[in-house]
């Protein structure tokens, strides 16, 4: 099985692929079109040189991958790609072989945790109308990054349950620290997850936004509440 984990930045992404790759049974790949991404818009991300040189930037050999055989004879390849991503000229055709899930989060939430980490983010930076799109194209489960939180064991049986997938209580826990399968982004964006052996506990309140974060996550509600009403519960 080939799964496709599409979602925007800070929407739990990271800890859903360690917890798959923890099943053993899995291979992983961390955002396969980030290089591509970043080398066709020119836009400026933390560690950008170093993701450009380390990864692959020729979207047609990423699509191949994607579609080949899965790495290390493993069972299952865990895709987490980023929706925002997918600009004009990435293929997608790859996809339509894919088990396709979509891993959504409250916009208070990803505002929060993104501008933490990067300046004055928009509404392409996060990802919502892309994933929008991409929903639409290939259709599949829904799940929320906060019900994940809530109750990791309770979510992933019914995920699994979803796609045909035997659940393992293994998906629950991992090693803390760096993954043979990080990006090279991991330095920037990846302490928290490093620290943990494990899902976080329950989210709080959401956040208090001001300004243009407040409007930002404004902005993205609509494509989040419409996600959010085809969830797993």
């Amino acid at each position: 099985m080939k799964i496709a984990m599409w979602s925007g930045p800070r929407n739990l992404s990271t800890a859903m692929m360690y917890a798959f790759a923890a099943r053993g049974d899995c291979a992983a790949w961390d955002e396969p079109f980030y290089a591509a991404y970043l080398a066709a818009t020119g836009i400026d991300h933390p560690m950008k040189a170093a993701i450009i040189a380390e990864n692959v930037t020729n979207p047609a050999e990423i699509a191949a991958r994607c579609a080949g055989p899965n790495p290390g004879g493993k069972a299952h390849f865990y895709q987490k790609h980023m929706a925002l991503h997918m600009v004009d000229g990435m293929p997608l055709d790859w996809a339509e072989g894919c088990v396709n899930v979509h891993l959504i989060r409250h916009p208070a939430r990803v505002v929060a945790s993104y501008a933490a980490k990067r300046e004055h983010p928009t509404l392409a930076d996060i990802g919502y109308t892309q994933h929008a799109e991409l929903f639409a194209r290939f259709p599949g489960p829904v799940i929320d990054a906060t019900d994940i939180r809530a109750n990791p064991e309770a979510m992933l049986q019914k995920l699994c349950a979803e796609i045909g997938l035997a659940f393992t209580p293994s998906m629950l826990s991992w090693p803390a620290g760096p993954k043979p399968f990080d990006g090279t982004w991991a330095p920037h964006w990846y302490g928290a997850i490093h620290r943990s052996a494990g899902f976080a506990g329950a989210e709080g309140p959401l956040p208090e936004l001001g300004g243009n974060e407040a409007a930002l996550a404004r902005s993205a509600m609509p494509f989040y509440a419409d996600m959010a009403a085809r969830k797993l519960f």
